[in-house]
């Protein structure tokens, strides 16, 4: 494991933000939790303090949504033109690259992740959502409809469809990629389409979407348009989901957590709902695929950051010709990697997010060693402080094995063969989930005939993990309903008014304009 840390100075930005406490963003303003109560945000790599963080409850998601509702209906942020919101969108894209590396150190600080690859991923990717949410707003238009006259017959009609914030919503993230979800995958989307923002981030990684508030403010985003709750999920996330004020939720996270905020929606107001849940996505290697990209492809997709992606290729499946080879060298790949501190330049890879994370990595190793699968790489807590657990890979799995079956959300491998493409496709699809799948192969009829079968939400093709802003994402089966990113998000965050004026017989009353 690294250990050669660069010097406090060489992030003066983030550690001037770190050195006051951080408050709630409601109604404009940075205000202390009506509790008055705190709580510790740490870094996983040390274990040490960053900083104290108001803790939300349900009467500061009470505040946030009475805020957003009043800036709904009374600010001019839903009623702004086009070109006004899109300016302020795409100002804040450019603040986000403008502290691009303030906002790297924030997020490698209490996420773990290295300093680098925040840098050329999640803040990058962040603002170009801004940016693609801000054109999108000038394209998104109703429809001109051609009706019949089967209802009134003989009438002539002008019928159209008006495209509508959808109001309050609420925003429930998690800490893979605190600000690129929260604020691109789900904010972005919302704000060009004109709704008002309650966010709860997940309590362990507050930092840089807090910062992004100020960003946000500094970019002309009215008072109550966007409001940031950190606090736990029992209490504010319970509350925003069952509020009765709040229009939509946007969930990022757990399956089982997305279960719940379904409940509590069925219990209040029957809001509209997006959810992007879990994956153990299916991640294949053909015998005729390039194996020096492959062998080195199909590792970055499970362990890029730390294995804590969504969609993480969890489950690898070699065709049996080259089997060995392909475990020969991932297993070597995965021993390579170099673990460390988020802010050492030679880390590969940093930590897992939490003491608790840790705790669940390592408890699916030891389940996968106690019915039969077979390590060849890793399995091993690493060193004293700090929640670093080595890039692990197993083999003889199979589908009965917990490990196999059930949603790790860390640096862990499963390979197993497979034969033809039938017994392929079968395996792959034999998941309760849907979110993403690989295929490594330089047959491109095989390629999109099994891209055709799996049933995800992405599929990726002699590649992995590549996002764009115009590109949906979302799930399958139990992996959500939805999508974020692309159009399809921007126009989930619109409710479709559809608006018949008649044309003939028009008389005139006392409502008559003048």
């Amino acid at each position: 494991m690294t250990s050669t840390l660069l010097p406090k100075t060489e992030y003066g930005a983030a550690a001037r933000f770190l050195s006051t406490s951080k408050k709630l963003l409601i109604d404009g303003e940075w205000v202390n939790a009506a509790s008055g109560k705190t709580f510790e945000t740490i870094d996983p790599a040390t274990e040490n303090k960053l900083a104290d963080i108001a803790l939300g409850g349900v009467e500061d998601i009470d505040r946030a949504v009475t805020a957003a509702r009043k800036a709904l209906e009374q600010s001019p942020w839903s009623r702004m033109t086009p070109s006004e919101r899109q300016r302020i969108l795409h100002r804040l894209g450019d603040l986000i690259l403008e502290n691009a590396d303030e906002l790297a150190w924030l997020e490698s600080l209490d996420n773990g992740k290295p300093v680098s690859v925040a840098k050329v991923a999640d803040i990058p990717l962040t603002a170009d959502l801004f940016h693609y949410m801000a054109a999108q707003i000038r394209v998104l238009t109703g429809d001109v409809v051609p009706v019949s006259d089967i209802a009134v017959p003989g009438a002539e009609f002008h019928a159209y469809t008006l495209r509508e914030p959808v109001g309050v919503v609420g925003l429930i993230t998690p800490w893979n990629y605190p600000l690129l979800i929260a604020a691109g995958w789900q904010m972005a989307a919302c704000l060009a389409a004109g709704n008002t923002v309650v966010l709860k981030p997940s309590e362990v990684t507050p930092l840089s979407i807090l910062r992004f508030g100020e960003l946000a403010l500094e970019a002309g985003i009215p008072p109550g348009v966007i409001n940031i709750v950190p606090g736990f999920g029992a209490d504010a996330g319970a509350r925003l989901s069952s509020h009765p004020d709040v229009d939509k939720i946007g969930f990022t996270g757990s399956t089982r957590t997305g279960r719940g905020i379904l409940k509590a929606v069925a219990d209040s107001n029957l809001k509209k709902v997006t959810l992007e849940l879990g994956g153990k996505s299916p991640d294949i290697i053909m015998d005729d695929a390039d194996l020096d990209v492959a062998i080195p492809g199909a590792a970055e997709g499970i362990f890029f950051n730390h294995g804590q992606c969504c969609c993480a290729g969890s489950r690898l499946y070699v065709q049996e010709k080259i089997y060995d080879r392909v475990v020969a060298g991932i297993s070597d790949y995965a021993k390579t990697i170099r673990l460390g501190s988020g802010q050492d330049p030679n880390t590969q890879m940093g930590p897992l997010v939490s003491q608790n994370q840790e705790n669940t990595v390592l408890g699916y190793i030891r389940s996968g060693l106690e019915e039969g699968a077979e390590l060849t790489a890793g399995g091993r807590k690493v060193g004293d402080k700090g929640f670093f657990v080595e890039p692990t890979v197993f083999v003889n799995a199979n589908r009965n094995m917990k490990m196999v079956r059930e949603e790790i959300f860390g640096p862990v491998l499963s390979i197993e063969r497979f034969t033809d493409l039938n017994d392929l496709v079968r395996k792959a699809n034999d998941t309760e989930y849907g979110l993403g799948a690989g295929i490594w192969t330089t047959d491109l009829s095989n390629a999109h005939k099994v891209a055709k079968a799996i049933r995800s939400g992405t599929v990726f093709i002699n590649c992995y993990n590549v996002f764009d802003a115009a590109m949906p994402f979302g799930g399958y089966k139990q992996s959500g309903w939805g999508r974020n990113r692309g159009k399809e998000a921007f126009e989930a965050y619109t409710e479709t008014k559809a608006v018949y004026v008649r044309l003939d017989g028009i008389h005139h009353t006392s409502f008559a304009c003048r």
